[in-house]
């Protein structure tokens, strides 16, 4: 009897570990020799602080640009709902989160205004592989687009 009780709970417990979503939680350096980045450009930040409780994502980066080093930080949150954070130039960035059906990797696309008067939108795709932070980039608006790939290590 205390078998047959067993084997459903212990498929329970296997199909909610499973459905689990990546924790990103930790400070990431970028990996510029495993990363695919642009030649001339590059909008991958050299470092990201990342702070992930329950249903909020708080993303700091460290950037720099022509240059200068800059730092961003947005606060998301996971459950789709569309999230408001400060963008180029006093503009507004409006991002939305959302989980791939397996919960293996986090899309955060957001739209912001530009200096030609359009809009980018910069889509990144976060996961987690071989102890590595993988954020796959592709940031479209009238320049054109940028598609790119960092990697990350935890620090």
């Amino acid at each position: 009897m205390k078998k047959l009780l067993f084997l459903p709970l212990l498929f329970l417990i296997s199909v909610v570990a499973s459905a689990q979503s990546p924790d990103f939680t930790g400070t990431w350096k970028l990996n510029a020799e495993k990363s695919k980045l642009n030649d001339q450009f590059t909008l991958g930040p050299k470092e990201i602080i990342i702070d992930q409780k329950g249903n909020d994502l708080n993303i700091e980066k460290h950037s720099t640009m022509m240059d200068q080093d800059f730092t961003t930080k947005d606060k998301f949150t996971l459950d789709g709902k569309e999230c408001i954070n400060a963008g180029f130039q006093d503009s507004k960035k409006k991002s939305v989160c959302t989980w791939s059906d397996d919960k293996k990797s986090l899309k955060v696309v957001s739209v912001q205004s530009i200096g030609d008067g359009g809009d980018m939108t910069h889509t990144e795709v976060l996961k987690i592989d071989g102890g590595n932070l993988f954020i796959e980039s592709t940031a479209t608006s009238s320049y054109g687009e940028l598609v790119e790939t960092f990697v990350y290590d935890k620090q």
